[in-house]
């Protein structure tokens, strides 16, 4: 057969084919990939992801644009990526908050059956912390005088029902103190407002004030894990310094819309998981005071099913509101 009409055919069978709705699907990613994160920029969501988006861009081969939604502890970004095509072209990060929001709150779609988890992406310790003007420098001290003066002292979150909140609400709890509650529009706000003076006290993460620590606008008293955090090693834990059985962990992971194909869902774990063992990404967010993970579609499925049941029952326990 002759090249031309070899050609002509091919062009005809194509012609087809996609008239017929056919025509051989293009493999994965064919375009660029919407990151969702759902809060302000600069806090250790966004970092994080920052941090990553490049690499992914280059494994995947299509670009990966990180895109900023914060509201209600994260339900409104979520909501979004909840609400798109599962085609694998919009992904979601969800962090703690999304363990406690459907006991806190009306929510606008169903955390157990309208997103799939797809890797874990990192852990991310969170320092409890006090502007320079709070006369503690101690876990000990701190406790003394919120108990000295009750409700006279506040301090930030990323809103209602976020990790620095729901950390703090538990450390309340546990420590017997009384401080009042002022959420903000995401990590980054909430940094803004403790290293301005406008706040007393924040759960911060470290990846988003560890440069206040370095520079002492900000003061660490005690990381919320149960170990020490190699970024800030002379930081005790709360729980050695106060606080016995204390331990609240801000993770991010990657969410979908249910019904993505599994071999997208398998694609992007993938890209995370390569990403986060390169040795620069890793050196650079382990001096951020995160830990990478990386973990499989399966193995992150059974922590989010746990994060569900540790702060539904958390929340009820402390008496958490959302005014």
């Amino acid at each position: 057969m002759q090249p031309a009409l070899i050609r002509v055919l091919t062009v005809a069978v194509a012609v087809l084919l996609a008239h017929a709705g056919l025509a051989p699907a293009q493999p994965y990613p064919s375009r660029p990939i919407r990151v969702i994160v759902p809060y302000a920029p600069g806090g250790s969501t966004d970092v994080v992801l920052r941090l990553l988006a490049p690499r992914m861009s280059e494994i995947l081969g299509q670009q990966v644009v990180v895109e900023n939604r914060p509201g209600a502890a994260s339900v409104v970004g979520l909501d979004i990526v909840a609400k798109s095509p599962p085609d694998g072209y919009t992904v979601g990060i969800a962090n703690i908050a999304y363990g406690a929001n459907p006991t806190l709150r009306k929510m606008p779609f169903d955390s157990e059956k309208d997103l799939v988890p797809v890797s874990l992406i990192s852990i991310v310790t969170m320092v409890l912390s006090v502007h320079p003007s709070v006369p503690s420098r101690s876990m000990k001290q701190l406790i003394a005088l919120a108990k000295s003066k009750p409700g006279s002292l506040n301090y930030g979150s990323a809103g209602q029902g976020s990790a620095n909140h729901l950390a703090m609400e538990r450390f309340k709890q546990l420590a017997g103190i009384n401080v009042v509650h002022i959420p903000y529009q995401g990590g980054g706000p909430a940094v803004i407002s403790i290293v301005g003076g406008e706040t007393a006290l924040l759960f911060a993460t470290i990846p988003s004030a560890i440069q206040h620590f370095k520079t002492g606008r900000l003061i660490p008293l005690g990381v919320s894990r149960a170990q020490r955090n190699v970024a800030l090693p002379d930081v005790p834990t709360i729980a050695e310094a106060a606080v016995p059985g204390y331990e609240a962990i801000e993770w991010n992971g990657a969410m979908v819309p249910a019904g993505t194909p599994a071999a997208a869902i398998s694609r992007l774990h993938q890209a995370i998981a390569k990403s986060v063992a390169i040795p620069a990404v890793k050196e650079r967010v382990t001096a951020l005071g995160a830990d990478l993970a990386g973990t499989s579609p399966a193995e992150f499925t059974a922590f989010v099913k746990k994060e569900l049941a540790t702060w539904s029952r958390v929340v009820k326990e402390v008496g958490i509101r959302v005014e």
